[in-house]
């Protein structure tokens, strides 16, 4: 135990000592000399070694301006936007007499400790550098650091597609320290809620800004506890895009199918040609509306459903005319087969009477005959189960197919509009 403080008191002596690094010390950055004021404050200081290094962790302040969400993207699951990050902390080894701050070239942030912040879940980051790198430096006669970040990143966000387009999305910026843990550093919003501005002016393509807010947390790894700041906002699909591009082409093509029951069953090319038109262009224009979507995914969106019901009565019209003009074309041989099955029963019955007269006259019949009396008797029964299920699929006038879908079929699709705005607006 004596050895590590032994070793520990030495690596501090050491760091304390250091009062320059290559190209950066406290007479100034690559040979240039800095003011009076700027060497008195740097002399001594050792920017490896954090602020209260011995007195508990430093608190470090935070706060957002949104400048800008520049693209969602619901294939990559993730957002770009370019923020202004200021980080305030108090450092007790830059007071200085005066009642002024002091505002800094941003390149000096090189010979201060800065707290190593980063963000979780970014997919890749970069610092403005035009004209110059945008940060900057200012410091406070109490010692109060404020360090500001113009800063573009692309955050990664889990999106639930369930109800697309008619779905809300929560995704968050979350700061986190990367080596410095809840021993070393404490984070907070400088102003709760109101530590971020800038959404309130923020105008998006598709989305609207329903709501925000900020957290306060703690991050668990293997190598301890860190702190970290989320900041969740929600965003709600614009639908009407989707109602102008998707939804009403969808129900004009539906109505368009229906065209074909007013159409004579005769005009064989005329119904099949609606048809056969409608069923391929919604096959189309099911197809573009996935090519904005993530193919591979597990989701069922709202709007394939609402494809699928439009294709599915489209393809029922399809269907009702193959029926209609397949009931007009086989009711001859419907009424001939009827016909002929109810001439058969008659003889059969005539049959079965002779045999039954011819049995109470003669009492010598051998047995044979009585066998062939009764399998006469099963025979007539079956042919009338036989008339029955005809007479159940029989269609005495084709053109009443027509007079009944023209009233079923808009009927079923508004009950199933009702059904699927309400499920998916309200539930």
């Amino acid at each position: 135990m004596y050895c590590i403080q032994s070793a520990v008191t030495a690596l501090l002596s050491v760091l304390c000592s250091i009062d320059y690094i290559p190209n950066v010390n406290a007479d100034g950055i690559e040979g240039e000399i800095l003011p009076p004021t700027i060497q008195k404050l740097m002399k001594g200081y050792n920017k490896y070694l954090r602020p209260f290094f011995d007195n508990g962790p430093v608190t470090v302040g935070m706060s957002l301006d949104i400048a800008s969400i520049d693209t969602i993207s619901e294939i990559n699951m993730d957002y770009t936007a370019t923020i202004f990050l200021r980080q305030r902390w108090t450092d007790e080894r830059l007071c200085f007499e005066g009642n002024k701050s002091l505002s800094l070239d941003g390149r000096l942030v090189e010979l201060l400790w800065v707290p190593d912040t980063f963000i979780v879940d970014s997919k890749k980051s970069f610092l403005h550098d035009i004209t110059v790198e945008n940060r900057l430096i200012r410091i406070y006669p109490n010692g109060t650091v404020l360090y500001a970040l113009r800063i573009t990143t692309t955050v990664a966000c889990s999106m639930d597609l369930t109800k697309y387009p008619m779905d809300k999305q929560t995704c968050t910026l979350q700061l986190e320290s990367w080596g410095y843990n809840i021993n070393d550093v404490m984070f907070y919003w400088t102003r709760g809620n109101d530590s971020v501005k800038g959404l309130n002016t923020l105008r998006l393509a598709q989305y609207t800004v329903e709501d925000h807010y900020t957290s306060v947390s703690e991050a668990v790894y293997e190598t301890g506890r860190y702190p970290k700041l989320v900041f969740h906002f929600e965003l709600k699909r614009n639908i009407l895009y989707f109602i102008l591009e998707t939804y009403v082409p969808s129900i004009l093509l539906v109505v368009l199918s229906w065209v074909s029951f007013w159409i004579s069953q005769s005009s064989v090319p005329a119904r099949v040609c609606i048809g056969v038109t409608t069923v391929l262009t919604m096959t189309t224009l099911m197809m573009g509306a996935r090519t904005s979507l993530p193919n591979a995914n597990c989701f069922i969106k709202a709007i394939d459903v609402y494809l699928g019901i439009c294709f599915s009565f489209i393809f029922g019209a399809l269907l009702e005319y193959a029926i209609a003009h397949f009931c007009t074309l086989r009711q001859p041989d419907h009424k001939n087969i009827i016909k002929d099955l109810e001439e058969e029963d008659m003889d059969m019955n005539g049959t079965i009477n002779a045999v039954s007269r011819r049995e109470n006259s003669r009492t010598e019949i051998d047995s044979s005959k009585d066998k062939k009396s009764r399998g006469s008797r099963v025979t007539s029964r079956s042919m009338k189960i036989a008339h029955c299920i005809l007479y159940c699929f029989q269609v005495e006038n084709p053109h009443h197919i027509d007079n009944y879908s023209r009233l079923s079929f808009p009927l079923c699709f508004i009950i199933v509009n009702v059904f699927y705005w309400v499920y998916y607006l309200y539930f």
